[in-house]
């Protein structure tokens, strides 16, 4: 289709401007980017424009690279603070919620194919297969849906939700692999499984800590020149990660998720301009992962499956999946039980399963076409259905929580300065103490260095007069001495960071 080089880049590009258009309109109704995205793919595809791809091996190679770059980055995102008092409860769903809902939905479709023998016929093993490859909740489609929203959530349902779909696609991976070898063998020792997949497991996360602190330790000791050499060096260092711990039979997306876990919670240099590169390298692989497998499907071959997608669908929706969590979390009481039917919710379908589905069909398992083609349209039907309706359902069940308060000036200090900086809110009560800089009771060692006033910046000095509104920033190295100061001053709306 294409006699050049140069066509080839003007279409990668187009279609790149396409996509993030889309997503910009899709977000201001309400649909998912990543929704979209595979709607470019499909629209550019054979049953479209005409792009003819039909490679799985292509496919899932890109999936690869992008997993490890969202894995990676979605580590880094998360705070290990917030994680901590909810770690056990988000492992229990990433590992035996996704064991419940395989079984669950791999005897519902086990039962609705034998209902209609006259349309195929599925063993056992295969049914058990096809629920394996959707029975992971994407990491892609909740990070970015829960941060493109900014959905503030309560009873720690964010890092719960962020940490299972983060650390649960080792376990549908280990589960379609082990039932394709099933499939292929006829028969296998579960003893032999089970080790196989505690050794998947251990390894992987074994070699995530560890590759992940000496990631650290290179980063912050090979002092290069070029502060954009950074940036490559870690993206390096994470494929490395999954690259030496696949080969080492171990998990490599597990691997790259704690590394990034581990050095997102580090103390690394130029941590802002390499969080900032990686969330931009990730959601670039998002659109490339989305858009590839849009291309690959043939949206014609979805409506033979469309009945089947629906049903079972609409199982995983409404039974599996709150079904298998509820399970998972009985010896918890943190969770209401309206915090458990969000969690219910969110259990978004995305690339992942999709890019799981083409596991068969390289491995020549029958009927792997039809499987693909259903978890297609089992994905689109996820976040059709769930992803435009997060923050609906989160509001419908009171589990929105107050938003944090924005950092006004994006300012961050080298972690290395051991400091902490505040930004608080010039209010009448505030004003009560005189409305001059010189008069308002700042503690030593602290400094007024910078004020907000409709949307100027400026560099106070003593005789600066303050305004009801103005947001001022302050810097300390005694953060308790700040506490105080803010008690002195009435002030009640604040934010601290500190180094």
């Amino acid at each position: 289709m294409f006699q050049t080089p140069e066509q080839v880049l003007l279409i990668a590009s187009v279609i790149l401007f396409l996509s993030i258009f889309a997503g910009k309109a899709g977000y201001r109704f309400g649909l998912p980017a990543l929704l979209l995205f595979l709607g470019v793919g499909m629209l550019f595809g054979s049953d479209g424009l005409g792009i003819q791809f039909s490679d799985p091996d292509a496919a899932q190679f890109i999936g690869m690279l992008a997993l490890s770059i969202i894995l990676f980055s979605g580590g880094m995102d998360t705070k290990v603070s917030e994680i901590k008092p909810i770690a056990s409860q988000g492992v229990v769903l990433a590992t035996f919620g996704v064991l419940a809902t395989t079984f669950l939905t791999g005897a519902f479709i086990y039962w609705l194919f034998g209902l209609f023998r006259a349309y195929i016929t599925l063993t056992f093993p295969e049914s058990l297969l096809l629920a394996a490859v959707m029975s992971s909740t994407d990491s892609a489609s909740v990070f970015s849906i829960l941060r493109s929203k900014e959905v503030y959530l309560k009873e720690r349902l964010r890092p719960t939700l962020e940490l299972e779909s983060g650390s649960n696609d080792p376990m549908a991976y280990m589960l379609t692999l082990l039932l394709i070898a099933y499939i292929q063998s006829g028969g296998m020792n579960l003893w032999e499984a089970g080790l196989s997949l505690v050794i998947q497991l251990s390894v992987g996360a074994l070699a995530g800590f560890l590759l992940g602190k000496l990631s650290v330790f290179i980063i912050n000791k090979i002092n290069i020149d070029n502060e954009s050499l950074y940036p490559i060096l870690l993206l390096a260092t994470a494929f490395f990660t999954f690259a030496t711990t696949t080969l080492c039979q171990g998990n490599g997306y597990l691997a790259v998720y704690i590394a990034g876990l581990v050095v997102g919670n580090a103390k690394i240099v130029h941590k802002k301009s390499l969080g900032t590169f990686f969330d931009g390298f990730a959601w670039l692989w998002q659109i490339v992962m989305f858009l590839t497998l849009g291309l690959l499907v043939n949206p014609h071959e979805l409506l033979p499956v469309a009945g089947v997608g629906v049903l079972v669908g609409v199982f995983m929706i409404i039974v599996a999946r709150p079904l298998s969590v509820f399970l998972c979390l009985i010896p918890y009481k943190n969770f209401s039980t309206k915090g458990k039917l969000y969690i219910s919710w969110v259990g978004l379908r995305g690339a992942v399963p999709i890019i799981f589905a083409t596991y068969p069909m390289i491995a020549g398992i029958e009927h792997a076409g039809m499987f693909f083609n259903i978890v297609f349209f089992i994905t689109i039907l996820s976040l059709v259905i769930q992803g435009t309706t997060v923050t609906s359902v989160a509001k419908w069940l009171g589990m929105i929580d107050e938003p944090e308060r924005k950092n006004e000036f994006g300012i961050e200090l080298p972690e290395e300065i051991k400091s902490a900086m505040s930004e608080i809110d010039i209010t009448p009560a505030v004003l009560a103490h005189g409305n001059k800089l010189m008069q308002l009771t700042l503690p030593d060692h602290t400094l007024a260095v910078m004020v907000k006033r409709e949307g100027l910046y400026f560099i106070p000095k003593g005789n600066t007069e303050l305004k009801e509104n103005d947001k001022l920033l302050l810097i300390s190295d005694n953060d308790e001495a700040l506490l105080q100061a803010y008690e002195s001053l009435g002030v009640k709306d604040y934010t601290m960071k500190k180094n």
